[in-house]
């Protein structure tokens, strides 16, 4: 139902007509008397009026457009994955550990043999399994690819939940072409500060986003020290008060993962091994 715009009220002409009103009705020695104070006043009322109208403006994370309806051109598209910041190399695993408010946090992303076709995209399969206090809690497979550019887009995901054993949620699962789920970009061919971008998008279940934040900053983990590495600023509009920033070294991948906002999480690269 539409409605009616409501007609705006000048708060600042409003003041200064009622201060007019004032000079006309009050003796020369009055006003005299008055008209300092009340031009401080009047001046402080309208400089606070702008100050709250343009803070509450202010989102904390980049607001992105929602139509968003990415261009897939099967012909686009290559089957290797050799983005300098999210190389895919098959047969690769790369181990994460750190704390957690759950407690010890580990993370093994393996790189399949596996391929998926996805909107007619040949995509790699990528296995996530993740362990809490050595119990296994999440088991997710990841589909990527990557285009002729070098943007590597991330087309859906198997995620199942555990507990003792026994699959207990897949919330968050999703894949593109169904019931309207769109393919993201999960790691730009050439990432730009400040630059925001969707990385999954499956209405109301998956909307990841990313920012870059830098391209020459430092992370030290246990498998090494890295310099020129991209930061990025990772959050979900499901999340608005968690966010995660993520650093990623050239030829490697991601190497650190640490939550600034709505938690103390930080991850880190311990090893990597090949077959």
């Amino acid at each position: 139902m539409h409605t009616p715009n409501k007609p705006e009220i000048n708060t600042s002409k409003s003041v200064f007509i009622y201060v007019l009103f004032l000079t006309d009705n009050l003796s020369e020695v009055k006003m005299k008397q008055i008209a300092i104070p009340l031009v401080f006043i009047v001046c402080t009322f309208i400089i606070l009026t702008i100050v709250f109208s343009v803070g509450c403006g202010k989102e904390s994370n980049p607001v992105v457009n929602e139509t968003y309806n990415p261009d897939i051109n099967l012909a686009n598209f290559i089957t290797k994955i050799d983005n300098k910041y999210f190389p895919l190399d098959p047969g690769t695993t790369f181990i994460y550990q750190g704390k957690t408010e759950d407690g010890t946090e580990k993370n093994e992303v393996y790189v399949t043999h596996k391929t998926r076709t996805i909107l007619g995209v040949t995509c790699i399969e990528v296995e996530d399994r993740v362990w809490v206090n050595d119990e296994l809690t999440e088991m997710t497979l990841d589909w990527y690819a990557q285009d002729k550019d070098g943007n590597v887009w991330y087309f859906g995901e198997d995620s199942k939940e555990y507990n003792k054993g026994v699959v207990v949620s897949t919330k968050g699962s999703w894949e593109s072409g169904v019931n309207g789920a769109k393919p993201g970009i999960i790691m730009q061919a050439n990432p730009q500060v400040s630059k925001s971008y969707r990385q999954e998008y499956y209405k109301g279940e998956a909307e990841d986003m990313a920012e870059v934040l830098g391209l020459n900053e430092s992370a030290s983990v246990p498998y090494g020290s890295y310099k020129n590495c991209l930061k990025t600023k990772d959050w979900s509009p499901h999340e608005p008060d968690v966010i995660e920033n993520k650093y990623f070294s050239q030829g490697i991948g991601e190497v650190l993962s640490v939550t600034v906002k709505g938690g103390s999480d930080r991850m880190e690269l311990v090893n990597i091994k090949t077959e």
